[in-house]
């Protein structure tokens, strides 16, 4: 059996730099949460088509790891993927919440594609990996590169490491789904006017913990937060009084006490 630990993210800070072709650019940075991760491994088995076990209520066809073997499949034409997977099924073990701003569909897929790289020798750098990652989800770049923590920017396809041993965190989870569309679409028709790329310059050179200690507001720390409340109202009401916001929600953290 091969394995590999697909670990959830927080975002320290993030903010909407603009939009273009559709889509938003942010400056954020991630980091890794390092005991909370869901498991992926490739186990033997006799399988007719590519099998995976774990993702119960999701479609096949919208689950992240498929578009990743698809996209590898694609890519590369390589036959060994394809024999690999009639010999082996793949099990996810879930424990990072689905919609809640910690990126595990994302980190899921990009394990998924790191651990083939590996088991089926694929003559392919990390760096085509992470942009072939990309076509599937904003964040599977930085998960791809593995890094501990990075600022990513653009349409997250820039990810550059930042050097710094991730912080002790505590996470709380509100039973609340955050569809990440919804709040983008939200933060474009009431917030997108209200960019200050002024306010937050500078911002990537700071380590972490100094700058939640300089920022203590998860509002001004976060652009998506706002919009996370008025897409979902009860999210407010649930927020625990002086805790950051990750991503697009519904996850909030703290510097373990």
């Amino acid at each position: 059996m091969y394995s590999i630990k697909a670990h959830a993210k927080v975002n320290i800070f993030l903010k909407i730099t603009g939009h273009k072709d559709g889509y938003h650019t942010l400056l954020s940075r991630f980091m890794r949460v390092e005991d909370l991760y869901d498991t992926i491994d490739f186990v033997p088995c006799d399988c007719d088509t590519f099998t995976i076990e774990g993702c119960e209520g999701v479609p096949l066809q919208s689950n992240t790891i498929y578009k990743a073997y698809k996209v590898l499949n694609d890519c590369t034409g390589d036959l060994d993927i394809l024999n690999f997977f009639y010999k082996h099924k793949v099990v996810v073990t879930k424990r990072i919440p689905s919609q809640a701003g910690l990126g595990g569909g994302s980190s899921d897929a990009a394990a998924f594609m790191r651990l083939v790289k590996e088991v089926c020798n694929l003559m392919i750098t990390t760096e085509a990996l992470a942009k072939l990652g990309s076509t599937i989800g904003a964040d599977l770049p930085f998960f791809i590169y593995n890094y501990p923590s990075a600022n990513v920017s653009g349409f997250g396809e820039i990810v550059e490491p930042f050097d710094e041993v991730p912080l002790d965190l505590e996470l709380y989870t509100p039973d609340i789904g955050c569809d990440t569309s919804v709040v983008y679409k939200t933060f474009h028709q009431y917030l997108l006017s209200d960019i200050n790329l002024c306010s937050f310059m500078g911002w990537e050179k700071l380590d972490s913990k100094t700058l939640l200690k300089m920022i203590d507001d998860p509002i001004i720390l976060n652009d998506l937060y706002a919009a996370s409340t008025i897409a979902y109202p009860m999210l407010e009401e649930l927020a625990p009084k002086n805790w950051f916001f990750s991503g697009s929600g519904s996850t909030f953290f703290k510097i373990r006490s």
